[in-house]
Order: structure tokens, then sequence, then C-alpha cells
């Protein structure tokens, strides 16, 4: 059955405090605010965060939003069953691929992404998908109630709500010793292009109830400055990284993420 969903109340700084405090591995967590030109650069910059992690350790918490509109469909997405790629053709949409699961996202401005890389042993809860799930939306949860001063809530498995609607899907990529956990946060998006270029999903959580886009998401009502503050205080990345992986970036995008094969691998 599926699980009911957990609320997060609305906390003071001192509850903050007490959901965000280190855990028993002491971590130094950069902080990476960089958008880059193309969706396939921005796509390949978070897999190449994982990878440059998994060779040469290290954490970092990247925030960036995309100039312009794209779809972006998960890893095992039947491409024609989760866009209207004539749609997309007509709006002159690109559609991509990334690199982890879950369902066809819509991306542009307004819509604020986030990419955390962690190394496994970071927390014990990071040993599960599940676990991992839980302890990473838990605390950007209480980090976005404490700024909004409402309840956030975690539904289905990766989602995060506000007022029973979606503003946020999650999803994550696992490598042998770190893990990428990405996401989007809803702030402004264009509902009327969302609707065009996104039918219906083929697998949605319960609490959707069939609900049509425009009913079942949201636009949370924060300035990105202010979710971007509060991600970074949730993570503790006070530290800008110094250097990114420039070249592995550049590698992936050409060779994957540019390349129709991979994106019309189904």
């Amino acid at each position: 059955p599926p699980r009911p969903p957990t609320k997060f109340p609305c906390a003071d700084g001192s509850a903050l405090a007490a959901i965000c405090k280190p855990c028993s591995h002491r971590l130094l967590l950069h902080w990476l605010d960089l958008t880059l030109p193309t969706p396939a650069d921005n796509l390949a910059l978070d897999e190449a965060l994982l990878r440059h992690a998994e060779a040469h350790g290290g954490a970092v918490l990247r925030c960036w939003e995309a100039p312009r509109p794209f779809v972006v469909v998960g890893l095992g997405n039947a491409l024609a069953r989760e866009v209207n790629l004539p749609e997309c053709t007509a709006d002159g949409v690109p559609v991509l691929r990334r690199c982890t699961g879950g369902g066809a996202v819509w991306q542009g401005p307004g819509c604020l992404n986030y990419a955390l890389v962690l190394p496994l042993a970071f927390a014990a809860e990071l040993a599960t998908v599940r676990g991992a799930n839980e302890f990473i939306l838990r605390r950007t949860a209480t980090a976005l109630a404490a700024a909004l001063e409402e309840p956030i809530e975690l539904a289905g498995d990766t989602d995060l709500t506000w007022r029973g609607r979606k503003f946020s899907g999650n999803a994550q990529r696992r490598s042998r010793t770190h893990l990428l956990f990405h996401g989007t946060l809803l702030l402004a998006a264009d509902w009327a292009q969302l609707e065009r270029v996104l039918p219906a999903p083929s697998r949605a959580p319960a609490y959707r109830a069939d609900r049509t886009h425009r009913d079942f998401l949201t636009n949370l009502p924060l300035p990105r400055t202010t979710v971007k503050q509060a991600l970074a205080h949730a993570w503790q990345a006070n530290k800008a990284l110094p250097t990114w992986p420039q070249a592995e970036t550049a590698q992936l995008a050409e060779t994957r993420y540019c390349q129709a094969d991979w994106t019309g691998r189904r």
C-alpha cells in the first residue's frame, strides 16, 4: 500500500539546526551555483560531478536553472510515451535524456535544479535507495518549510508537496562510493507549455489521483535566492567549489547527452 505523506512542519532556527546537524562523518561540502549554456552541458555536469567525486573524493551541492525551455526524460522512459514530441518540435523545445530514473520533466526559467553529490559513507541512511531518498528529502523539506513558514510534505517515493500539490521531483544515481541525488523545484513554471509538451505520465503515485498537471503541480512561492540559501544552509555548503570538471563535462555532453541514440534509446 502507498505510504501516507510525511509532513515536515515549519521550523524555527533551532529546529532547523537540530535536523541539519552534522553527521558522524565530518565532511566539507562545497557549493556550486553554475548554469552552463546548453541543456546537454547542464545534464553532463551533474554526472561529471559524480564521476569526479568517485575518482577524487569530496562532496558538492550545485544549483542551476535553464535559461531556455527543454524536456528531460528519465533513464528508463519510453520517449514517445512520456513526451509530446510534435508539440516539442512546434515549440522548438529540445528533448534530452538524463542518467537517473524518474519521469519526464519540463525545464526552463522558473524551474530551479539542485544536484547533491555525497559519499555513501556520509550517513548510514545512504546505504539504500529508500533510505537515501528519505534522508536527503527530509533535510530539504525541513529547510524549505522553515523558509516558507508552512509545512512541506514528502509524498510518494521522491516528491515534495506543498498544500497537497507537487513542486519537486527527485532521482538518484549510485556509484561504488558516492551518489548523485538531484531534483527540480518549481518556482515559476510555464504551465501552458508544460501541459503542451508533457502528456499524463505512464506511471504516477497514488496521491496524484488522476489529477491533470495544472491541478497536481504547483509553484513554491519563494524567491530563488531564498531557496538556494535554504539548501546551502541545510547541507552546510558554505565554501565555493574551487574548480569543476570542465573536460569531463564537455566529453559527456558530446559523447552522450548530444547523441540521438542516447536520447532515443527507448
